[in-house]
C-alpha cells in the first residue's frame, strides 16, 4: 500500500466526517454489482448435502452459478480405502499434485488428517477439487501451511505464457474443515495464508470451516490467518460460500492484518457466510509507523491493491477485532478504483483500537461503501 501516514491521516478525518447515514442500509431491491450477478440458471449438479452445514444459519442470498458447488459425484480418485488410518497427508499431497477431484473414504465416523507437508498444487492440471464430505479435517498441526497455489512457480509446472494473466488453474474446496494451519515463517507473496495461500488462477471455498489458523503476528502487509489470496489482475472474483471462519470464541484467526482472510490486487465474493472472533494483532499500520513492526489491520478481511472488488452477501461479520485500522474489513484500493459492497448482511461488535471511518471499517476505494439491506454498527 501506497498511502504515507500523513496522507492516511488526512483520509481518516475525512471518512470520519461522511454522514453515517451512508453506512446503513439503502433501500431494498437495490441490484447488486454486475461483477457478481445472482443466476437464475439451474444449480449444477452436486453430491448429497453433508451432514454439517457452515456458513451463516438462514442466510437467502442466490449464489451465482460459478460460486456454487462442484459435483463430486463421480470422483477421478479417492483418498482412503475405508479407514481413518488409510487417509493420511501423502495421500492428500498426492491427490493435490495430480489434480482432477478428490473425494475421501476414511470411515463413518469424522476423520482429522494431519498434514506432514503441504499439498501443492500444479499449474497445469487445469482444475483441482477436494471434497471432504463434512467430515473430513485438514490439520497444520500448527506447524505449516495445508494447501498452496501458485501459478508462477516453475517448480509446480508452466501455466501460460503471462502466469498472472490466466484462470485456467483453479482450487476448489468443499465440505472441509481447515484447523491449525500456520504460515509463520514462510515468506513467498509476503508472506500469510496459514490454511491456504493463492497466487494466480482462482479459488473457490464451499461449506468449509476455518479454525484456530495462524499467520506472521508482525508486518505492515501479509495477511489472512485462513487464506491469502495475491496478485490476480483478471479481475475474476474468488468465492468464499457458505463457509465459517472462527465462528466461537478461542476458535478464530490470528495474524498481523486480516485474521481471516487477505487479498492483494484480488476480487473477493463472500456468500452466506460467517466470520466470527478473528484477530489483526499486529501494530503500527502499513506503512508501518517508526518503531514499529507494522500491521494490526483488518479483523476479519484485510485487501489491498489496485482495481480489485469485494462483495459481501448474506453475511455475518462480527467479534473481530483489529489493533490498528477497520476491525471487520479494511480495503484500500490505491488506485482508487475498487469498490465495496456490503448486501443483506450484519457486520457488528468489530472494534478497532486504532481508525475506522465506519464502525468497523476503514475504507479507501471509489466512492463510499455500497450498503445494501444491511446493518453496520
Amino acid at each position: 500500500m501506497s498511502i504515507t501516514v500523513l496522507t492516511l491521516a488526512v483520509l481518516l478525518l475525512a471518512g470520519c466526517a461522511q454522514d453515517s447515514a451512508v453506512w446503513r442500509a439503502a433501500p431494498a431491491g437495490s441490484s447488486a454489482p454486475s461483477a457478481q450477478p445472482a443466476s437464475s440458471s439451474p444449480a449444477p449438479a452436486a453430491s448429497p448435502t453433508p451432514a454439517v452445514v457452515n456458513g451463516n444459519p438462514g442466510a437467502r442470498v442466490p449464489v451465482p452459478a460459478e460460486g456454487q458447488a462442484v459435483d463430486t459425484s463421480r470422483p477421478d480418485r479417492v483418498i482412503g480405502t475405508g479407514t481413518a488410518a488409510s487417509c493420511t497427508s501423502a495421500a492428500v499431497v498426492s491427490a493435490v499434485a495430480a489434480g482432477g477431484i478428490s473425494t475421501f473414504d476414511c470411515g463413518a465416523d469424522p476423520v482429522t488428517i494431519v498434514m506432514t507437508a503441504t499439498a501443492k498444487v500444479r499449474n497445469n492440471n487445469g482444475r483441482t477439487v477436494l471434497d471432504g464430505g463434512g467430515k473430513v479435517t485438514l490439520s497444520g498441526g500448527n506447524a505449516r501451511r495445508i494447501l498452496y497455489q501458485n501459478t508462477c512457480d516453475s517448480s509446480l509446472g508452466r501455466s501460460g505464457t503471462d502466469c498472472l494473466q490466466q484462470t485456467n488453474t483453479q482450487l476448489i474446496v468443499q465440505n472441509l474443515t481447515f484447523a491449525d494451519g500456520n504460515s509463520t515463517g514462510e515468506m513467498t507473496e509476503g508472506g500469510g495464508g496459514g490454511a491456504i495461500l493463492v497466487r494466480g488462477g482462482l479459488l473457490k471455498v464451499v461449506n468449509s470451516r476455518f479454525v484456530r489458523n495462524r499467520c506472521d503476528q508482525a508486518g505492515p502487509d501479509l495477511g489472512g490467518a485462513a487464506i491469502r489470496i495475491t496478485i490476480q489482475y483478471h479481475r475474476k472474483p474468488n468465492y468464499i460460500v457458505g463457509s465459517t471462519f472462527g465462528g466461537a470464541a478461542g476458535q478464530g484467526g490470528s495474524c498481523s492484518n486480516g485474521g481471516a482472510i487477505s487479498g492483494l490486487h484480488a476480487s473477493l465474493a463472500i456468500y452466506n457466510s460467517l466470520l466470527t472472533h478473528n484477530n489483526a494483532v499486529g501494530k503500527g499500520a502499513n506503512p508501518a509507523r517508526p518503531g514499529t513492526a507494522g500491521g494490526g489491520s483488518g479483523g476479519a478481511i484485510y485487501t489491498d491493491g489496485n482495481t480489485f472488488t469485494v462483495g459481501i452477501y448474506g453475511s455475518v461479520i462480527a467479534d473481530n477485532r483489529a489493533k490498528e485500522g477497520g476491525g471487520a474489513i479494511f480495503m484500500v484500493s490505491n488506485d482508487r478504483s475498487g469498490t465495496l459492497t456490503i448486501d443483506s448482511s450484519t457486520l457488528q461488535r468489530n472494534p478497532s483500537e486504532g481508525f475506522q471511518n465506519s464502525p468497523g471499517i476503514f475504507f479507501i476505494g471509489s466512492g463510499k461503501p455500497r450498503v445494501i439491506s444491511s446493518t453496520v454498527k
